[in-house]
């Protein structure tokens, strides 16, 4: 980047290499996270005029951060992306002002906007056994229905993000009754496995047409290689249009489903927190929201005196 030293730019990677490796960042995460910065720190370049090395940042005011982020909400970025850039560049300066021993607190007490946090957006009990039901009846090749079904009985039977489901492999065959997951900053959690979903993969494992060694993934695209998650989006796609269900009925609402339906029949939050390996409770919180929206829906709809 023009403007930036070498010793900043050399800094920037590690922190990378130190959120893909110690961490377990996501790819994804890792290129938000560079974007970010990359965008902070060309701002300031042409905020102060001047070049940026690690001296420069540990002189970060207060004013600094309030300039970026009335830059970055005055060219229409939205209160949520600003707060999630924000953490980014926290996190380098955390980062930084450990290994560089600076004072960080200037710009690490600036504070996010705040925005309306979006409630997750999960399907009716009935609707989300009909997805399944009707995902298995929809592929013309019956083992490319049964697989479709196993993973989206794994996706509401256990909580799994499809990026769980997808990376499941021969090595955890046969099955049991639980999975070892590993999730988001590759921390390992153990989900227990319903007979119907044990039932639902083995159905699928006795009718897909590859062989099963350890080292490959149990769920395969057409042509054998590790199956795609879009194509398990695009199935959810056709079933919800048969069902007459709303756009929000994609793989990550089948996990939204089964914790929100876990709440409503009873089941606790840090069990509920547990099974879904969330860092925070306040992440799994919002679905105590979802709860008492819906607890109000059926309310307002039933009351006598509505």
């Amino acid at each position: 980047m023009i403007g930036m030293s070498d010793g900043l730019r050399d800094a920037m990677q590690r922190w990378l290499l130190h959120l893909r490796g110690l961490e377990g960042a996501s790819e994804q995460t890792i290129i938000a996270y560079g974007a970010d910065l990359r965008g902070f720190l060309a701002f300031m370049h042409q905020y102060h005029g001047e070049s940026l090395g690690v001296a420069r940042i540990a002189r970060l005011s207060t004013g600094d951060m309030r300039a970026w982020m009335a830059h970055e909400r005055g060219r229409g970025l939205s209160a949520r992306s600003l707060a999630r850039a924000l953490s980014s560049l926290k996190s380098f300066i955390r980062w930084l002002s450990d290994r560089e021993g600076f004072d960080a607190t200037a710009p690490l007490s600036a504070r996010p906007p705040r925005f309306q946090r979006k409630l997750p957006r999960p399907l009716a009990e009935d609707a989300a056994v009909a997805m399944i039901e009707q995902v298995d009846l929809q592929a013309q090749d019956p083992w490319v229905a049964a697989r479709d079904t196993a993973v989206l009985t794994l996706l509401y039977g256990c909580g799994l993000r499809i990026s769980e489901a997808l990376s499941l492999t021969g090595a955890d065959l046969p099955l049991g009754d639980s999975l070892t997951i590993m999730g988001k900053g590759r921390k390992e959690r153990m989900v227990p496995l319903l007979p119907v979903a044990r039932q639902s993969v083995e159905t699928y494992l006795g009718l897909c047409p590859f062989p099963m060694a350890q080292d490959m993934p149990i769920f395969r695209g057409k042509r054998g290689g590790a199956l795609n998650g879009r194509l398990i989006a695009k199935a959810m796609e056709r079933a919800r249009m048969a069902l007459g269900l709303p756009a929000t009925a994609t793989p990550h609402a089948m996990r939204h489903s089964f914790a929100t339906h876990l709440l409503s029949h009873g089941g606790d939050l840090r069990a509920i927190q547990e099974l879904l390996g969330h860092a925070s409770l306040a992440t799994t919180q919002v679905y105590t929201a979802v709860d008492q929206a819906r607890l109000m829906e059926v309310y307002r709809a039933a009351h006598p005196r509505r």
